[in-house]
């Protein structure tokens, strides 16, 4: 059920605290996002420093976050999963493999870009 005068500046309030919310819950439970996030602790400095172009730079930082953002999206597809039953169920499988693959991807997308990036620099 929707609150009531959940309009303005008190829903963007409220909206920020529930992705907050979310963003602890994912670092309690989820020990993939809490080794992603220490991932991002140490390339995003990285990137700011690495002497490329600004440009570059934003690839290296978008690439980090897409991995953290897709990683999210996979945790609460797991968790929808795992709420509606616990029978294993071939359809609950494929939701789980799929949103896992997509983090994959991500990660493969993440260290291609990095690699294309900053490896011209160490020739």
């Amino acid at each position: 059920m929707k609150p009531a005068n959940n309009h303005g500046i008190k829903r963007v309030i409220r909206a920020t605290g529930f992705s907050f919310k979310g963003l602890k819950s994912a670092w309690t439970h989820e020990a993939a996002f809490r080794q992603e996030v220490m991932l991002a602790v140490l390339l995003l400095p990285v990137a700011a420093w690495a002497p490329v172009s600004m440009v570059e730079k934003l690839l290296l930082v978008l690439t980090v976050f897409i991995v953290l953002i897709v990683e999210l999206l996979n945790s609460a597809i797991e968790a929808v999963v795992d709420r509606v039953g616990e029978e294993i169920h071939p359809l609950s499988g494929q939701a789980k493999d799929i949103a896992s693959a997509a983090v994959f991807i991500s990660l493969c997308l993440c260290g291609l870009t990095w690699g294309a990036i900053l490896l011209p620099l160490l020739a």
